[in-house]
């Protein structure tokens, strides 16, 4: 039996656009950050191909972006058919239940039944058929009454990722064959935890993608921060009357708890037997620093050394790792092995791929000095 495709005429995507990606620092700011740049020399931002994966299976109108207010005009410039009604502005940062939630909620106002799948704006996804195969799946354990994800089948014992554990057998749900219920989700391992996680052949990468119908992710929401929802509801319940909009975000929205959806619907919908994963046989990559960007970037070349800038002058010999230019001006490498390189015009960051990571400390430490002209 085909499912029908109501049910995919429900769906619709919603694009969170924020976060500043402090280990991708000093290329990416507060005014720039990452989903707005170019990181893998494709010729248009991340934000904009994220826009391009999620079009065919909910079309240019049925694509929500939740960002921050002082990101509008550049988020509407790479994207010129979002419709205003469409766009979500968050008056300051409050993490992703505040920014999933208040999307949820303005659908299900205005489309009660309304299946919605999150997608971060800075993920970078490139066999779209696999995905779209993913998110067709998820749709359908959506529509069967559980939130859903789609976990990422791993390649190597990453550290930097949560991890996904999931029962044995499918979920049984019709047309989704691949989905399995989620026994629990676990923090970010030590390498001998993810070799082990790796070797079970039972866990996923969890992506942060989350498909569920609107109202039974308010309903999660509602049962671990019953304050949280309440706010969001009175905010959905202004949203399309301009002229109480901005004094309602103005006055609930710096309130709102800050919390990860992982921790306020995953985790207790897993512990519940309420959610569902679909692995995603694709590659996938979050961008999280100046590693994972210099391995992104290096598929394909003859070099070890990863270069990107449209003005880059880089000489190198016996080198490796990846270089970030800004500004034109000439950068020379000799001898040196997995280096991180990012010239910009106002700050300069020398790294290597192994401490990557800990670039998010010399923010941390920016403002603590007050430097944040540089953030």
């Amino acid at each position: 039996m085909t499912p029908s495709s109501s049910v995919f005429d429900r769906f619709y995507s919603v694009i969170p656009a924020g976060g500043v990606g402090s280990r991708l620092w000093p290329l990416s700011r507060a005014d720039a950050p990452k989903f707005l740049h170019d990181l893998t020399g494709s010729g248009q931002t991340l934000l904009r191909d994220t826009w391009d994966r999620l079009v065919p299976l909910s079309s240019p109108q049925r694509v929500m972006v939740v960002t921050g207010r002082a990101h509008r005009a550049a988020v509407e410039d790479q994207l010129p058919d979002l419709t205003d009604e469409n766009v979500v502005l968050e008056s300051e940062p409050r993490d992703s239940t505040a920014a999933i939630g208040l999307a949820a909620a303005i659908l299900e106002r205005r489309e009660p039944g309304v299946i919605m799948g999150s997608f971060a704006a800075d993920h970078v996804i490139r066999d779209r058929v696999r995905f779209h195969q993913a998110v067709r799946e998820a749709i359908l354990a959506a529509d069967a009454g559980y939130i859903t994800t789609i976990g990422i089948q791993p390649t190597e014992p990453a550290i930097g990722f949560g991890y996904i554990h999931y029962k044995e057998g499918n979920a049984g749900i019709e047309g989704a064959p691949s989905a399995r219920l989620v026994d629990s989700f676990v923090e970010k391992p030590d390498l001998a935890t993810a070799e082990r996680y790796l070797a079970g052949g039972d866990y996923l990468w969890n992506a942060g993608m989350f498909i569920t119908r609107a109202d039974l992710l308010l309903e999660e929401i509602g049962r671990s921060k019953p304050a949280l929802l309440e706010g969001l509801t009175e905010l959905a319940e202004a949203w399309d009357d301009p002229a109480r909009r901005g004094p309602a975000v103005d006055r609930i929205w710096p309130r709102l708890e800050r919390i990860a959806i992982d921790y306020s619907v995953a985790e207790p919908a897993a512990a519940a037997g309420r959610l569902a994963v679909v692995p995603g046989y694709f590659d996938w990559d979050d961008v999280g620093d100046f590693a994972s960007l210099a391995k992104l970037n290096s598929s394909g070349r003859k070099s070890d050394l990863a270069i990107l800038g449209a003005n880059a002058r880089v000489l190198s010999d016996a080198s490796s790792g990846i270089v970030v230019t800004q500004t034109g001006r000439v950068i020379s490498l000799i001898g040196v092995k997995d280096i991180v390189v990012v010239d910009t015009p106002d700050a300069l960051l020398v790294t290597t791929s192994e401490n990557a990571q800990r670039v998010k400390s010399v923010v941390d430490a920016l403002k603590l000095t007050g430097s944040t002209d540089v953030l």
